[in-house]
């Protein structure tokens, strides 16, 4: 017994030991990569003043009219990830990718993420840029900053997209946002461990690996950052805040949504909800995931282009 027991306890003693060293190694390894990777980053874009901090812009394409593209949450690096469809839109349009504090090459804010304090701020950058008529087409959490904008800046939006856009009655925004364990992912290295799992999780299949190589370090970087963390505790506020708004009945409006999305209950009708008294609305369900710009890019910006000129037959 006394020998068995022995055993037992050493056993235990060897787990503890081999479990210890292995989250050294993985805290080590993610200290030591996050130095190296900072100075491997390329620039892209040009960093425009916004309330004393920079955040960083991307324009490209020179076409009369402009859309302006905005992230969904979480997004590593916007400019980067929007490029399959950034090269579908620019042969029409001047195509300008916004980065919020936080995400991409932008710097972090000291405000706190709500959908006030987001909305001004990239308002702010249009104006900085003298950007002043527009589309507005935004991913994901984007369709709830989306509402607030196009009431508060609405003679400046000429239409709306939303790609497998946020609403505000979805559902799920009640939970508590768990900011501990984000931090613990991101301090202890674990996030960066999952990410090596999971390398192209949210990567657009299409860019070549020098691009899927920025994104992935970008991503690193700004990962569970203090705005990523911030928004993530303001998404009850922000969504709530985004239930007063309505799309303008005169604004043109066009929602690009996932087939089959079985996470949200009733999407296809939350966003038929949100169209139904608007002059020119649409709703078209592409078959693919969340990251709809990823693989239906050229679908989305036909079918964009398709939808403007009907609407502009019919004045």
């Amino acid at each position: 017994m006394k020998k068995m027991l022995k055993f037992i306890l050493i056993s235990i003693g060897a787990i503890l030991v081999a479990i210890g060293v292995f989250l050294a190694i993985v805290y080590t390894v993610n200290i030591v990569c996050n130095k190296v990777e900072n100075g491997k980053i390329e620039s892209y874009g040009q960093l425009v003043s916004v309330d004393g901090k920079n955040m960083n812009v991307t324009i490209q394409g020179k076409g009369e009219e402009t859309v302006v593209l905005i992230p969904g949450y979480g997004t590593g690096a916007p400019g980067i990830d929007f490029k399959p469809l950034v090269e579908e839109l620019a042969p029409f349009y001047k195509v300008v990718v916004i980065e919020p504090f936080g995400y991409g090459l932008s710097d972090v804010s000291d405000k706190e993420r709500t959908i006030e304090n987001i909305v001004a701020e990239i308002h702010e950058c249009l104006q900085k840029l003298n950007i002043n008529r527009y589309t507005l087409m935004g991913h994901s959490i984007a369709g709830i900053y989306g509402l607030e904008y196009v009431n508060k800046y609405e003679y400046e939006v000429s239409a709306f997209v939303g790609i497998d856009s946020s609403v505000p009655t979805q559902g799920g925004t009640d939970d508590e946002y768990p900011t501990g364990i984000y931090k613990f992912l991101k301090k202890s290295g674990f996030y960066r461990l999952i990410m090596k799992l999971a390398p192209d999780q949210h990567i657009a299949l299409a860019v070549d690996d020098t691009t899927r190589e920025q994104i992935r370090i970008i991503s690193l970087k700004n990962a569970m950052n203090p705005n990523i963390i911030s928004e993530g505790e303001n998404f009850q506020h922000n969504f709530k805040a985004a239930e007063t708004f309505k799309f303008p009945s005169n604004l043109p409006v066009i929602f690009f949504l996932e087939e089959n999305n079985t996470d949200v209950e009733g999407w296809i009708p939350l966003h038929e909800e949100q169209i139904k008294n608007s002059v020119n609305g649409k709703l078209i369900e592409l078959e693919g995931g969340h990251y709809l710009h990823h693989t239906k890019s050229k679908e989305i910006v036909e079918n964009f282009r398709s939808f403007i000129e009907e609407v502009e037959s019919n004045k």
